[in-house]
């Protein structure tokens, strides 16, 4: 019987201590990844900063609706990435709150950027179809650095789900404003920049329902 019982109780503790071992471990894990993915948002923070700064300036110059709207994108996916360090480390529905802010700031640039669009083809100026191919290319650089470092986290939690569907955005609006430089030089016309700028001003609208819807589903 008391062989028995010790059995029982060196069974019982062994269990016990593999149960920590594994929580310990998890937890590791888990510090680690939060490690990985605050490293990540710090290089696609900064290079968005610099990259709403070069675009935002460039658009002003060079009267261009499509890089006015993408520097606006980059903007907004700066604010984006602050808020994912923030709630890195916090639990489930702060990461939920953070994914309903990023949805509401693409939804207001997705407004923004469909006025300013509005305007640049009713004002007299024309874009600088080599000014928009330059800095569209620059740009279109930085977020495809940006893109490659998200993806590997893009399946860790609905927080950096949105934050990779920002940085594809990112993307699409790029390679949208260097075929609008295209198309303005080839047409010397100003319409191409200006559909890029509607589209990219639908894009934003669209990605916002999706994240706003996801972020619901998940409460």
């Amino acid at each position: 019987m008391l062989h028995a019982n010790g059995e029982s109780i060196l069974s019982r503790n062994k269990g016990e201590s593999l149960s920590e071992h594994c929580c310990h471990s998890k937890t590791e894990d888990l510090k680690s990844m939060a490690r990985e993915q605050a490293r990540v948002l710090w290089i696609v923070l900064l290079l968005n900063i610099a990259g709403f700064i070069l675009e935002f300036y460039s658009g002003l110059r060079f009267h261009s609706a499509s890089l006015s709207a993408d520097s606006l994108d980059m903007l907004g996916d700066s604010l984006a990435y602050a808020s994912s360090l923030y709630v890195i480390n916090l639990g489930t529905k702060a990461k939920i709150r953070s994914s309903q802010f990023k949805g509401i700031l693409m939804l207001l640039f997705g407004i923004f950027v469909g006025i300013k669009t509005i305007y640049e083809f009713l004002s007299g100026q024309y874009p600088d179809a080599h000014a928009m191919s330059v800095i569209g290319i620059v740009v279109l650089a930085i977020n495809t650095f940006c893109l490659f470092l998200l993806t590997k986290h893009k399946n860790d939690d609905i927080n950096f789900k949105s934050v990779w569907l920002c940085s594809r955005n990112d993307m699409i609006a790029n390679i949208s404003v260097l075929c609008a430089a295209g198309l303005v030089a080839y047409t010397s016309s100003k319409i191409p920049d200006v559909i890029v700028g509607i589209g990219i001003s639908i894009l934003f609208l669209k990605s916002s329902f999706v994240v706003l819807s996801e972020a619901r589903q998940a409460i």
